[in-house]
């Protein structure tokens, strides 16, 4: 079984993912892991040398390889992936697809300083200007988000919670 985690950044899609990945006995991978790993640099420089569509395609080379690798897993996918072309529905053809949505109030409440350093686009913004500024993209990306198999919504639930909701789902 292929388990796609999507959601926004800071949804918690690596955390929820590994705990998951442990309860169900699968590997567990996160696409920008595995894309900094084949590239040699961060995804910070990949953005800024590379430029997004140079990203975007390296994410779905990464996606790709990994469905061929045939063995049972979750997959944590960067928050942009499922916008980029047609990556929604070929996750939804090659696996289960799970929708991790929390407002952005409580992903700016998790970010920690690093997780807004490491990602690019949180960078620099006061706690006000960055929540205008997910609220915005948040909005832009959920009809994508929304086609998952399905939707878990993280706001009310302890980790452990949606966990154990997603393996009763599955």
């Amino acid at each position: 079984m292929l388990i796609f985690l999507v959601g926004y950044a800071g949804s918690g899609k690596s955390s929820l993912g590994k705990r998951l990945a442990r309860r169900l006995g699968v590997k567990f991978i996160d696409t920008d892991k595995e894309v900094e790993l084949s590239e040699g640099a961060s995804v910070a420089d990949i953005f800024h040398y590379g430029g997004e569509e140079y990203f975007r395609k390296s994410e779905r080379m990464t996606v790709e390889r990994v469905a061929n690798d045939g063995i049972d897993m979750v997959v944590a996918t960067g928050g942009g992936l499922p916008t980029w072309q047609d990556n929604m529905e070929w996750m939804i053809r090659s696996g289960i697809v799970i929708y991790l949505r929390r407002s952005p109030e409580q992903i700016l409440s998790r970010l920690s300083a690093y997780g807004r350093e490491k990602r690019p686009m949180f960078r620099g913004k006061s706690d006000e200007e960055l929540l205008v500024f997910m609220r915005q993209q948040m909005a832009e990306r959920e009809r994508f988000y929304r086609m998952a198999h399905y939707e878990v919504d993280c706001t009310t639930m302890c980790d452990d919670d949606v966990v154990e909701m997603i393996v009763n789902k599955l």
